[in-house]
């Protein structure tokens, strides 16, 4: 990996790629820091540490969310707005034909209706969260023109963003949403990892813990990489074809089947599922303590017998993550498309017959290796929760940020790599 940048860095082109991506970040960090005014960060504080949805935003959006900047949402509507049009290209037939048949064209289109869909999402948010911070006493200005203003605000920082990872994307290397997302979550390490270390020094912090707590994250790291990188690879023989008066013989080739199709997908499926009757009995007044209310009685049996610590929390967490991660699976990785594909090109995987023992034997495989990847990714769910056992509370290792953060640096670099491969490609022809 070293070499790879290494070489990367003499490439002129590839260089400025990668300065433009920087930039990027360092504009990120800016707005970061860009804050919303009239805001009583003692009262906004307090309402962050009582709502576990707030945090599960925070971890995205590098710390922009704590200090209530105006890209305080981060990049969520439009990740959300992703995945929702990717289910709808299954579900209705129009967009899944403009998907596969209407070219670069029909990619814009989707991606139009993405951005719009964006706008929706973010505006739904930014409003729920503003009526939220306005009866929460975060606003000192309690007026409904400023809570007005915050929409705006909100919709304004998301809408920059989706903007801002496009560029990216289009000047620099990788997916820019994704790299925005890594770079949100990055910048909460060292932090953490100060704090982790500055109370091991003070004695509040078992160095025994610690180091167990570093092998733990050593594992799950490497872990990551395999169950990204992993392949089940299906043989497949193409049979002899006659082209004009030439013969040319079958080739041997193989379909990849990914062992980890579903990606951080599910688990953020299932964490939003988890955690948004909790903020949304906060929302209308639940909060924990106060039992005079309906809102409040539930909030209180809910966050105190279904809290994250909680056996049932984490056993709903798992079941959750390998429900979705079956579901996803199915909805990406298309049998029948692979099966038709295979007929129609003269190949069939030997031993198989084509059309439908085709699509059944793919499945078979597919079930195996999802059966694999969905018990993994909700042990991996679940891994929070083994912090506490060691004793390490300041340092959080997030399943949802590991598989981003791991997932993100391996994809970039693979562009690299590409790209260097592009350039000694070309390189071969000039001579």
């Amino acid at each position: 990996m070293l070499n790879t940048l290494r070489n990367a860095l003499t490439v002129p082109d590839i260089r400025k790629r990668i300065g433009f991506v920087f930039l990027a970040f360092a504009v990120f960090v800016f707005m970061i820091h860009v804050q919303l005014p009239n805001v009583n960060q003692q009262a906004w504080n307090q309402l962050i540490q009582s709502g576990a949805f707030y945090q599960f935003l925070g971890f995205l959006s590098g710390g922009a969310l704590q200090k209530l900047s105006i890209i305080a949402m981060g990049i969520t509507p439009y990740i959300n707005a992703s995945i929702i049009m990717q289910l709808m290209t299954v579900v209705i037939p129009q967009l899944e034909e403009m998907a596969k048949k209407g070219g670069e064209e029909g990619r814009k289109k989707i991606s139009r209706y993405t951005r719009w869909l964006t706008i929706v999402l973010a505006a739904v948010q930014a409003t729920s969260m503003a009526i939220a911070m306005n009866r929460g006493g975060v606003f000192y200005d309690h007026s409904w023109q400023f809570v007005v203003y915050a929409v705006i605000a909100f919709v304004s920082g998301t809408m920059f963003l989706m903007w801002l990872g496009e560029q990216i994307t289009d000047k620099g290397i990788g997916n820019g949403i994704s790299l925005i997302i890594f770079v949100g979550i990055v910048l909460r390490f060292p932090t953490q990892v100060s704090q982790t270390f500055s109370l091991a020094n003070k004695g509040n912090v078992n160095w025994l813990g610690l180091a167990l707590w570093i092998a733990i994250a050593l594992v799950t790291i490497v872990s990551i990489v395999f169950m990204y990188q992993g392949q089940r690879r299906v043989p497949v023989q193409q049979a002899r074809r006659v082209i004009g008066r030439k013969m040319y013989a079958g080739r041997s080739s193989y379909i990849p089947l990914r062992l980890n199709n579903a990606g951080v997908i599910s688990i953020i499926f299932a964490i939003s599922i988890l955690l948004l009757p909790q903020q949304a009995l906060s929302w209308f007044g639940g909060a924990r303590g106060d039992t005079h209310t309906l809102a409040g009685q539930i909030s209180f049996y809910v966050q105190t017998y279904f809290g994250p610590s909680s056996f049932l929390y984490n056993a709903v967490y798992f079941l959750l993550v390998v429900i979705f991660t079956f579901f996803y699976s199915a909805i990406v990785v298309n049998t029948k498309d692979i099966a038709d594909n295979l007929k129609k090109s003269g190949s069939f995987i030997p031993g198989i017959r084509p059309g439908q023992p085709t699509v059944d034997y793919i499945n078979k495989i597919l079930a195996r290796i999802t059966t694999a990847a969905a018990v993994y990714l909700g042990l991996l769910a679940v891994l929070p929760s083994l912090q506490r056992d060691v004793g390490v509370t300041s340092l959080y290792i997030g399943s949802t940020s590991l598989l981003i953060v791991v997932g993100v640096a391996l994809d970039s670099i693979t562009q690299i790599e590409a790209r260097l491969a592009m350039r000694d490609y070309r390189g071969f022809i000039n001579r």
